[in-house]
């Protein structure tokens, strides 16, 4: 057992302290953190697309300090998690965060003859490290989001990764303390026992204005949390920033989290500011650390961390309705039913099919009867069914088990559409069918599958591909 499942069988609170491999020097690690024990982790592919692999920069440090790896599916294929599954297991590093990823800075969109850059999602790689086992693993979820679909489509998406086998959450980077808390209620209702941890950083202005104006994916940062940070700048209260920041550990405690997840504080000099003054606040109550907390923002009802929302709420149309009906009636009668899968196992269980001139006919049909109705991109492995007839192809991250954690305001990362996260969500709740975005596991396309005929694959295989 690592030590980092050992604290959370002793309900021991922890701070995990971030490491990027970026870095070009190694800082020391510790393993303790203002009591607290703590762990290091090491990010994966923050700064560049080629940063140095956790697998590597692990190297870097003592063997007997226990680590958690971060892995980012972006570019990645099932086989090659599968093979850093194993290479982990050989150097005994056991504490996972498994991550779909933020938008790769060399992302292909498949325009151009360029093959698409495609991300394994973290249910997925959740799936195939628990088959694996001896790994403790963790996921990410993001709860600050502030339109009904998009909060959904995220918490469907939760259901997924704790029944694929999550063993903790860490929350992404936010201030937003009743988001915060949400998560933590709706872990609590469904009873389930998964360990929390929050992701903290100490935000000055020039961390702030970087990810407002880079627009870094899934964190909010508004025009008001800029303004209070220059105002304080200004009067020589830079310190704040960590003050805020022990604040947000100590309420976390109090709340009955496992722990928070340190962002940006690896240099010596920065952790032991932070560690002054959590010490300075540790024998305040819950109350007063919330008190403090909202005084030291200027807010006490937390709108200075959320985003502006337009006061409508977008509706499912009447033809979206009808479209997934005529969908599911078809599916149903020609792929499910004895007699559809009776004829279709006769139709392609014969060699012709396996004739290049055949196979290339077949799968030109199937693209152009398919991708002007639900954009098909011959994935080999057809999910629609799964994901109420709008096709996971249509994300440019081609994210089949919901959404990444990206997306703002029911926008995605890319910026240049709707998520069709939140478009499912809608549909979902308008049909009935959200029992379908919480529980169906939808595996992994795998590289060699891609390029065939879905419909030729569903059928000769002995039951549905689920």
């Amino acid at each position: 057992m690592s030590q980092l499942s050992q604290f959370f069988a002793q309900n021991q609170f922890c701070v995990l302290i971030e490491y990027l491999t970026s870095l070009k020097e190694t800082y020391p690690v510790t393993t303790s953190f203002a009591g607290f024990p703590s762990v290091m982790t090491l990010a994966d592919r923050v700064h560049t697309d080629n940063d140095l692999a956790p697998l590597d920069a692990v190297k870097g440090y003592p063997d007997e300090i226990d680590k958690l790896l971060h892995f980012a599916g972006k570019g990645r294929d099932i086989a090659e998690f599968k093979q850093f599954l194993h290479q982990a297991e050989a150097q005994s590093l056991h504490n996972l965060l498994l991550l779909t990823g933020d938008k790769l800075k060399q992302h292909q969109d498949g325009e151009g003859g360029v093959s698409r850059t495609r991300y394994l999602e973290s249910v997925n790689a959740v799936m195939a490290a628990k088959q694996h086992g001896g790994f403790c693993i963790g996921v990410a979820f993001n709860p600050f989001k502030y339109t009904e679909a998009e909060i959904d489509a995220q918490y469907f998406k939760l259901h997924k990764k704790i029944k694929a086998g999550a063993d903790f959450i860490i929350s992404q980077l936010g201030y937003d303390m009743a988001a915060l808390q949400q998560l933590q209620t709706f872990l609590q209702q469904h009873c389930y026992s998964q360990k929390l941890l929050a992701c903290v950083m100490p935000l000055s202005l020039a961390r702030a204005k970087f990810m407002l104006q880079q627009q870094v994916a899934g964190i909010v940062i508004t025009p008001q949390m800029i303004k209070l940070l220059e105002q304080e700048k200004a009067a020589g209260l830079s310190e704040r920033v960590y003050a805020r920041c022990a604040l947000q550990i100590l309420i976390c405690q109090h709340l009955g989290f496992a722990g928070v997840h340190l962002s940006a504080c690896h240099k010596p000099e920065e952790q032991q500011l932070l560690q002054s003054y959590i010490e300075q606040y540790r024998n305040l109550d819950l109350a007063s650390c919330q008190q403090m907390w909202h005084t030291l923002w200027q807010d006490q009802a937390g709108e200075r961390f959320r985003p502006i929302v337009q006061q409508y709420a977008q509706q499912v149309s009447l033809g979206q309705i009808v479209k997934y009906q005529q969908l599911h009636l078809m599916h149903d009668t020609v792929f499910n039913s004895k007699l559809g899968r009776g004829i279709g196992h006769m139709i392609f269980n014969r060699g012709f099919w396996n004739k290049k001139p055949a196979a290339k006919a077949l799968l030109k049909t199937e693209l152009l009867s398919k991708h002007s109705v639900v954009g098909c991109d011959n994935c080999g492995q057809c999910r629609l069914a799964d994901t109420l007839y709008i096709c996971p192809e249509t994300c440019p991250k081609g994210l089949a088990n919901g959404p990444c954690g990206g997306t703002s305001l029911d926008r995605c990362e890319f910026g240049d559409r709707e998520c069709i996260h939140s478009v499912k969500a809608r549909l979902a709740k308008a049909v009935q069918q959200t029992d379908v975005l919480k529980a169906q596991l939808i595996e992994a396309v795998p590289v060699e599958v891609r390029g065939s005929s879905s419909w030729k694959n569903w059928y000769l295989q002995d039951e549905p591909h689920h």
